[in-house]
């Protein structure tokens, strides 16, 4: 199955370039899709100039909070309402899933603990995403070097989460660039888990930048690993960009660009 790819628009976002500029020479290219982080003050503007150049809106923030997330229970009843409007936003617009995260490590709390809280923050919104037809994706983030402290730093860690959910709408957002970092054994491990997997991000390491000899990953295999299996849903580029804009998007996309 041919990858299909995203921009995540902030990164992209150029000073010298409009909005439907930018997603003009994305969709020429032959991305399928952007992405949001946050609900911003373009968010509408984001929204209708992707379906003007047939662009889905792949992914979006689904709750505030990086490090202050679903492992503290007295974020529960938080989340959930930011977790609900924004599923149905995603619901309205067609984006197919909302990112969560496990947030910090707390003290006093062991891994096991903190999982069981991860799931019971987010079974108490399950059903509604299982209803609206919307992912709740955990997102999977290093701790080495980017995020100091965050939890859900391993594969194994988000996929415990999910298995205890036991909702078909429970997954990872699997960042190739932090999973790098962390653990390495990338085909394999998304081979493996790829049934959890709801999105996926990507940046060379070191230095998240472009997919270029100066880093380590092998995107090209890495997505064929991918297209191998049954996934039918996004990559998405979240790398800064050295140079040219546009010409790292074109590179990204022929790199990836795999069946």
């Amino acid at each position: 199955m041919r990858i299909k790819q995203s921009i995540c628009y902030p990164i992209f976002k150029a000073q010298d370039m409009s909005l439907d500029e930018l997603f003009e020479s994305a969709a020429e290219i032959g991305y399928a899709a952007v992405e949001l982080w946050a609900r911003g003050d373009d968010f509408e503007e984001v929204i209708a100039t992707a379906k003007k150049h047939k662009l889905v809106v792949a992914s979006m923030s689904g709750h505030a909070s990086l490090p202050d997330g679903l492992n503290k229970r007295s974020n529960h009843d938080r989340i959930e309402a930011e977790l609900r409007t924004s599923i149905d936003l995603a619901a309205e617009h067609g984006i197919p899933g909302v990112i969560c995260f496990s947030g910090n490590r707390q003290p006093h709390m062991s891994e096991l603990e903190a999982i069981e809280a991860c799931a019971d923050g987010l079974r108490r919104i399950a059903p509604y995403a299982e209803q609206k037809g919307v992912n709740l994706n955990m997102e999977l983030l290093n701790s080495k070097v980017d995020h100091a402290g965050y939890q859900c730093d391993h594969t194994a860690w988000g996929v415990a989460v999910c298995e205890k959910v036991g909702s078909p709408r429970a997954k990872l957002l699997y960042d190739i660039y932090h999973m790098q970092i962390m653990e390495g054994d990338l085909v394999r491990t998304i081979q493996e888990n790829i049934q959890w997997i709801g999105h996926f991000h990507t940046a060379g390491n070191p230095g998240r930048h472009d997919m270029d000899d100066t880093q380590e990953l092998n995107y090209a295999g890495i997505c064929k690993g991918i297209a191998a299996t049954d996934y039918d849903l996004y990559v998405g580029h979240e790398f800064s960009p050295k140079g040219d804009l546009i010409q790292a998007l074109r590179d990204a996309f022929a790199i990836c660009d795999q069946e």
